[in-house]
């Protein structure tokens, strides 16, 4: 989460950041919750029913129980009874931290039972692995799979804010990232004070050198959630980047009296040590 010193090192920081805190389940505005995330995925075959092991150090009891699902769900005798399986297989990879695995399983239920529910469970848990890719080849196939799913979802639902939001977010890793700036301000047209939308903007903005924009988004974040961590954080950085050094100042610190994470707290420290 710590700023860099470049303006370059800054924006690939701001870029894994907007990926990691767009999406997913952590996304409260806690850098605390944030920032304790699961590790990359980086394993390749993982994005079926043959997947290899989770990324994450799992039990002895956790794998037989997988594997005894795994079983469970090849040997099912129709497509209901498969869906129930998997209904249950994604819920112990979710356990492990294996997203995009429980991505696949959810698509299965989907499948089986299509609603925009399900097609939501399983964007989310696809969204949650492409998150937190580790190599451009993850990012690609992930991100994919995430728009896939969400187009389905928002099919059903136009209106769908948080499913619109994450396309977006998916969007920004592909050929056409345009589309993706084109979502999120969508989402702010209908909502102007939606938390995920003005965070990801003003990260965007960061990772095109436009502070300005980014002091605006983030400003206006804060205004809507004044208890949102990565949102003060980050209008510290910004503001700084434009030389208003008392005011990232006040930022830095409200951003430190927010949180208890010691890691947040030294990277504050150091960021208003450079203001001086």
């Amino acid at each position: 989460m710590k700023p860099k010193e470049s303006r370059s090192e800054l924006n690939k920081d701001a870029a894994a950041t907007a990926n990691r805190d767009g999406g997913g389940s952590k996304t409260n505005g806690s850098k605390t919750e944030s920032s304790s995330g699961p590790v990359p995925a980086t394993a390749t075959d993982n994005n079926g029913p043959n997947a290899a092991a989770p990324h994450t150090t799992t039990t002895a009891p956790q794998r037989q129980e997988i594997n005894r699902l795994l079983q469970e769900y090849n040997a099912a005798p129709n497509a209901a009874a498969k869906a129930a399986v998997a209904t249950n297989l994604a819920r112990r990879y979710n356990n492990v931290e294996r997203f995009d695995s429980a991505g696949y399983y959810l698509e299965q239920v989907a499948l089986a039972k299509p609603s925009a529910a399900n097609w939501q469970q399983a964007a989310d848990a696809y969204y949650q692995a492409f998150s937190f890719a580790a190599t451009d080849e993850r990012v690609k196939l992930l991100g994919g799979k995430a728009r896939e799913l969400y187009a389905k979802v928002l099919k059903e639902q136009p209106g769908n804010l948080d499913a619109k939001t994450n396309l977006g977010m998916a969007y920004m890793a592909s050929d056409n990232p345009v589309q993706g700036v084109t979502y999120l301000r969508e989402v702010l047209e209908v909502d102007p004070r939606n938390e995920k939308a003005l965070y990801n903007m003003g990260i965007l903005a960061v990772q095109s050198n436009q502070f300005d924009k980014a002091v605006k988004r983030f400003q206006d974040l804060v205004k809507v959630n004044p208890k949102n961590v990565n949102g003060q954080f980050y209008l510290g950085v910004t503001l700084a980047r434009t030389g208003a050094k008392a005011e990232a100042k006040q930022a830095f610190l409200a951003a430190k009296s927010l949180s208890n994470d010691p890691a947040l707290a030294a990277s504050v420290d150091e960021e208003i040590a450079k203001l001086k």
